[in-house]
């Protein structure tokens, strides 16, 4: 007898699963997109997992065959898709001034990374208990992409997308890589579930409990441990801060050449400032407020100390300097009564921005690699003393690195700064998604966060990571207001690099047990395709 599933066309079905997949998997990579800032839905973010988890896992059986199970290989597309969606939304700041190639290269060398989540998310997909081990795995590749090539570029972590929602609240445990993990677990929990009510089996319950337990656990854990955030804990005094937020004459990759302006323009509001009748106790310049070294120019010093003196208080002064190791990116104290004082230098620079990696090779592609600066690093533990007070600084970029905020803390920082200049960056979301890190970074070390840039956005971040004030973009402004002095070393800042690692270490378990078991499946089935399982004929 000729059944309708026997009489279907081959190849059919599958291709139409694998479209679908696919579109799973891209859908998933746009709701992940629409949780980072300023969006900000930070169940965009849970759903984004569940959706690409979905278009990862085996599904119930079509017919009597099964068209459940697709390939490695296709996981590989899946996972380019799913991460190529949510880069190439994520980031078109990066080709605001230079125009797409950069920033469609820079989306498609991260999607390169969601190629082993995808081809590994297959395989554990396949497992009983696949959504757990598929945390792991994500949480794994995640670390690398942090990591490598150049430093790696942390900026596209799952973790600052979820700022407004209760997984925020896991950060003073382990920071961004456990937000991480916690998302991907609720999402894929959640895909799990899904699974099981589309295939009605009873059997599935060894699924379904676990599954349900666990998106209850993620949830219960993350809103309870939100209770005791910014609780009455380790206080030790209060200071009076202001961020002061200059401007600049225009926008455009033309910022040196504005420099002695905009330096001019941050000497203004700081008088204002002073005139106004407010007492700050700490007044925070950004990054690039002054790109006249104040040390090599008497005009742009006697500018800065007439500031300082206009406000009384120590001011910390984003500037370029050059030493004996070569062009750095310095937070300078200048303080009224005792002048220049700790300093800061950058130490994680910006790859193809402040330092260029590879210049004669990426020549070829762009000529803009030559705008591309040659700064140095600088060694010291992120803190600077302000008046009494231990400050802990990490200029722009240095936000998204774990080690920056966390180093500052154990050196003793009561509060934390973020000087930032996003001049060159318009009125794209690229200020938004930064000041979405500095938030995580309140919460996860237990600190106020005083966020000073060029042109917004500044804004005062509370340690349960509120913002209660802010400037908008490309204007003029100062924000003052009374903050919370803290002593506390969160378990993130203690332990943080160890959870991260456990992490990581574990996807790589996950990853190596995957692998071993589909080449074991391949060599005992005498598959035609290594990394997969299943029937010949499912091309899916």
């Amino acid at each position: 007898m000729t059944t309708a599933l026997q009489s279907r066309p081959k190849g059919r079905t599958p291709r139409l699963i694998t479209i679908a997949r696919i579109l799973l998997a891209a859908l998933g990579g746009v709701s992940v997109y629409f949780s980072y800032e300023p969006h900000g839905i930070a169940a965009a973010g849970v759903a984004g997992i569940m959706l690409f988890y979905l278009a990862l896992a085996p599904w119930p059986a079509v017919g009597a065959d099964s068209v459940g199970l697709p390939t490695a290989k296709r996981g590989a597309l899946f996972g380019f898709a799913h991460g190529f969606c949510a880069y190439v939304l994520l980031l078109p700041w990066v080709g605001e001034f230079v125009g797409a190639l950069p920033w469609i290269a820079l989306s498609v060398t991260l999607a390169l990374w969601s190629i082993l989540t995808g081809i590994f998310g297959i395989l554990v997909a396949r497992w009983r208990w696949g959504f757990i081990a598929f945390a792991f795995v994500y949480s794994a590749v995640e670390f690398l992409l942090s990591s490598f090539p150049f430093g790696g570029f942390s900026w596209v972590r799952l973790a600052w997308g979820q700022i407004n929602g209760p997984l925020a609240n896991l950060a003073p445990w382990g920071g961004p890589a456990l937000i991480t993990f916690a998302t991907v677990l609720l999402g894929s929990s959640l895909a799990a579930l899904v699974l099981v009510l589309i295939d009605q089996k009873l059997k599935n319950l060894t699924v379904a409990v676990p599954a349900a337990a666990t998106s209850a656990v993620v949830l219960s854990v993350a809103v309870l441990t939100g209770l005791s955030i910014n609780s009455s804990g380790p206080t030790t005094g209060e200071v009076t801060v202001a961020a002061v937020q200059g401007n600049v004459p225009r926008m455009g990759l033309d910022f040196n050449a504005q420099r002695r302006a905009v330096l001019v323009n941050h000497v203004n509001v700081t008088r204002e400032l002073g005139a106004s009748g407010e007492q700050p106790d700490l007044v925070f310049w950004p990054e690039n407020s002054s790109d006249v070294n104040p040390f090599r120019d008497r005009e742009a010093r006697d500018l800065i100390t007439a500031a300082v003196h206009a406000v009384d208080a120590p001011v910390l002064v984003g500037t370029l300097t050059k030493d004996e190791v070569g062009d750095r990116n310095t937070a300078v104290v200048f303080d009224p009564v005792t002048g220049a004082g700790d300093i800061h230098h950058k130490r994680f620079l910006q790859p193809f921005g402040e330092w260029m990696p590879m210049r004669d090779f990426f020549r070829i592609f762009s000529s803009y690699v030559d705008m591309a600066g040659d700064f140095k690093p600088g060694d010291g533990d992120g803190t600077v003393h302000m008046a009494d007070h231990v400050v802990g600084v990490a200029t722009c970029y240095e936000v998204a690195f774990d080690a920056a905020y966390r180093d500052a803390v154990k050196a003793g920082a009561e509060i934390l700064t973020t000087p930032t200049n996003n001049a060159t960056f318009g009125f794209t979301d690229m200020t938004y998604q930064q000041l979405a890190m500095s938030r995580i970074r309140a919460l996860e070390t237990d600190r106020a966060v005083v966020v000073a840039a060029t042109s917004g956005v500044s804004a005062i971040v509370h340690p349960d990571g509120t913002v209660s004030q802010h400037t908008e973009i490309f204007q003029p402004g100062y924000l003052v207001e009374k903050l919370p002095l803290r002593d506390s070393v969160t378990f993130a800042v203690r332990y943080g690099r160890i959870v991260q690692w456990l992490l990581a270490l574990g996807g790589a378990g996950v990853m190596l047990a995957a692998g071993v078991g589909a080449r074991r499946g391949y060599a005992s089935n005498g598959n035609a395709k290594p990394l997969s399982t299943g029937r010949q004929n499912n091309d899916n």
